[in-house]
């Protein structure tokens, strides 16, 4: 394991600076120093300001939330299920929160955002309930095994809820969920995600119980840590985070993947050096897929979520290459 120098950590978050200044002015619409300080007659705001202020500042905002919070939701899950292969979307939690978020639209269409997302957490964090219980009925021959059954549990619950959306006519909305886009995110419509950053922090604060916890619940135990408390915890933080973002934008698939493995090739498996690592790795790789889709058929846009798709399951195939490559 090679260790980073410690002023490398300013040097990344001022990358994510650029990156997130380079967000503010890609698109259709002109958004230039020019015609940002041009100025207007009257006073008035022009439509460059406009733009800028409820569209490109709130989607690149939510743009680091939610590359940050989900990836280190997937640190977070692969901590507590032990397992390198495992993220929100290989383990059935972001399957069971899009189910919440169709049931609610069927049910209570009129209830407001936080509510719906309350729903879909309580979805999620029963969705990798089953998950884990699966796990223990399943012997674990090879490591390879836990993400398959997540990603067949997966399988599962996206079958069930696309089935019921089919027949009520919602399979729009369920499609919109599944594939993460930020096209949409005005001002007004993203700040559910500032709720993941608080949840990140809380992460942050109990980083060293789930690193301990993540070493066996024999480990945690003899070290004086109640390990299904931590494991509570853990879930409650995946799953909210996990439903904020699907609420917000949909899901980004094989962040929580990817993100944490590169990291831990350098910052080894603990969770408070790791952490700040895997938040601005996250937020720094959503908003390049995101300037990358909006340039490469510009002036049209390719979602995140396809992009990520794209990148993530070349990665994903390249990890799994490579452990096996060392395992012979």
């Amino acid at each position: 394991m090679k260790t980073l120098p410690i002023a490398t950590l300013p040097l990344a978050t001022v990358g994510i600076g650029l990156l997130a200044v380079w967000s503010l002015f890609v698109g259709v619409s002109d958004v230039s120093f020019a015609a940002l300080f041009g100025g207007t007659p009257g006073g008035a705001p022009d439509q460059a300001t406009q733009v800028l202020l409820v569209s490109r500042l709130p989607r690149t905002l939510a743009l680091i939330l939610a590359g940050a919070a989900m990836a280190v939701s997937g640190l977070l899950l692969q901590m507590l299920v032990r397992n390198r292969f495992v993220e929100p979307s290989t383990a059935g939690t972001a399957e069971s929160a899009i189910f919440g978020m169709m049931m609610v639209s069927l049910l209570a269409p009129e209830m407001p955002v936080f509510g719906r997302m309350a729903v879909a957490s309580l979805c999620a964090l029963a969705g990798t309930g089953l998950f884990l219980a699966i796990l223990r009925q399943v012997p674990l021959r090879s490591p390879l095994v836990v993400p398959l059954v997540g990603i067949m549990l997966g399988g599962v619950i996206t079958a069930m809820t696309e089935f019921i959306a089919y027949r009520q006519d919602l399979i729009q909305s369920v499609r919109g969920w599944e594939t993460g886009d930020f096209s949409a995110i005005l001002l007004g419509r993203y700040e559910l995600l500032w709720l993941s950053a608080a949840l990140t922090g809380v992460a942050y604060l109990a980083a060293d119980r789930f690193t301990v916890a993540g070493m066996g619940r024999d480990v945690a135990t003899n070290l004086g840590i109640d390990h299904r408390k931590v494991m509570a915890l853990g879930l409650v933080i995946v799953s909210m985070t996990t439903a904020a973002v699907i609420a917000t934008c949909g899901m980004i698939p094989f962040l929580g993947l990817i993100v944490p493995n590169v990291v831990s090739l350098v910052r080894g498996d603990n969770m408070r050096g790791s952490l700040p690592w895997v938040a601005l790795m996250g937020a720094g790789l959503v908003l390049a897929c995101d300037i990358a889709g909006r340039l490469v058929i510009h002036p049209y846009e390719i979602p995140i979520g396809t992009m990520m798709g794209v990148i993530g399951s070349a990665l994903f195939l390249y990890l799994l290459l490579r452990r096996n490559g060392h395992a012979g």
